[in-house]
Parts: C-alpha cells; sequence; structure tokens
C-alpha cells in the first residue's frame, strides 16, 4: 500500500517520533492514522521498557513556583545525555511535572516509596472501617485491596492522573516522553513547599 507523505506527516505532529518509524507504522495499520498510533505507542512502551536498565545520571533540576508565591517546587528528572537535558520537549516535561506537584501535593514519586508503616496505617484504618460494617473476611480483604490502590493513586506521583490530561497518569506521561525522546528519562524526587505547612 502506498503511503503519502500528508499521512506521515499527520501521524509525526501527533506522535513526535520519526519520519521512518511513522511510515512504517501506516504500513502495518494499512494506512489507518489511529491504528498506526497504537502501533507506535506499543513499540515505544516495549523501546521504553527495554531503556529502562540503562542509567539515566544527566537531565535537569527544574523549579516552579505558583502565582503568588505561596507554593514552589524542586524537582529532579534524570535522562541518559546531557544533550536531551537541553531538548525543549525534555525541559518542557520537567516544567509540566512541577506544576503538576504544585497542584496535587503527591507525598513521594512511587509507591515503592512509601514506607511499610504508612501501609500498615493505612490497611489497619480501612480494615477496621469494613469490619465495623460487618463485611466477610474475603469482602473486607478486596476493600481494604481497592482503598489501598486509591490511596497509591493519591500519593504516588507516577500514579496520579496527569492535570494536563486526567486520561493519562504521570507515569504514563514520562513514558510517552520517553518513547518520543529515545532515552530512559527517571523521575528521581521532589520536594513541595507551602507557605505555613510543616514539612511531612
Amino acid at each position: 500500500m502506498q503511503i503519502s507523505a500528508q499521512q506521515v506527516k499527520a501521524l509525526r505532529e501527533r506522535t513526535g517520533l520519526a519520519l521512518m518509524e511513522c511510515k512504517s507504522a501506516l504500513k502495518e495499520a494499512a494506512g489507518d492514522l489511529d491504528e498506526a498510533e497504537k502501533v507506535l505507542r506499543k513499540k515505544g512502551m516495549a523501546a521504553t521498557a527495554k531503556r529502562a536498565g540503562r542509567t539515566a545520571a544527566e537531565g535537569l533540576v527544574g523549579s516552579y513556583i505558583h502565582i503568588g508565591g505561596r507554593i514552589g517546587v524542586m524537582l529532579e528528572v534524570n535522562c541518559e545525555t546531557d544533550f536531551v537535558a537541553r531538548n525543549s520537549e525534555f525541559q518542557a516535561l520537567v516544567k509540566d511535572i512541577s506544576m503538576h506537584i504544585a497542584a496535587t501535593a503527591p507525598r513521594v514519586v512511587s509507591r515503592d516509596q512509601v514506607t511499610p508503616e504508612l501501609i500498615q496505617q493505612e490497611q489497619e484504618i480501612h480494615r477496621a472501617v469494613a469490619e465495623a460494617s460487618g463485611k466477610p473476611a474475603a469482602v473486607v480483604e478486596k476493600i481494604i485491596s481497592g482503598k489501598m490502590d486509591k490511596f497509591y493513586e493519591e500519593n504516588c506521583l507516577m500514579e496520579q492522573p496527569f492535570v494536563k490530561d486526567t486520561n493519562v497518569t504521570v507515569g504514563e506521561l514520562v513514558t510517552q516522553a520517553a518513547a518520543r525522546i529515545g532515552e530512559n528519562i527517571v523521575v528521581r524526587r521532589f520536594v513541595r513547599f507551602a507557605l505555613g505547612e510543616l514539612s511531612q
């Protein structure tokens, strides 16, 4: 099937990926733009998973001060090369994540950073509530599991729906950026300051 330059251009504008990758995906999807985007996303996710083990020691420390100066964020995001650290898309990603943190106040980057003590405390609270309602033991465990998933979504940066597009999580946003840029990207750490608020 013949793929037109306009089709390739349209897919490239949607995904930000290289022309040859877009052309190949369009051929695989028989010219269907939506299907080609799905093909690229799947390949991008697979490529990103392969890159995940590579060292990301370059990057940026970004900052964001909310209007009025009442909330501030400092954030470290790593990539593999200083070339990518200077890339405008990477810099925009760092800024977007900083603004997201200012808006949503996550506690940690990912669920593996939640302390065992906090996990136990949350589970005990949800267990007490579920048991008090007279639910059977198997149902209680399912309730606790569901409540903990919600807790992680609310408190772990990478699991939060991205404020500018709630159809994707921050983790998915980073994965998509890594697929387009072609390097491993890691959100390393952040600190959020709110005027008059004691640190956690």
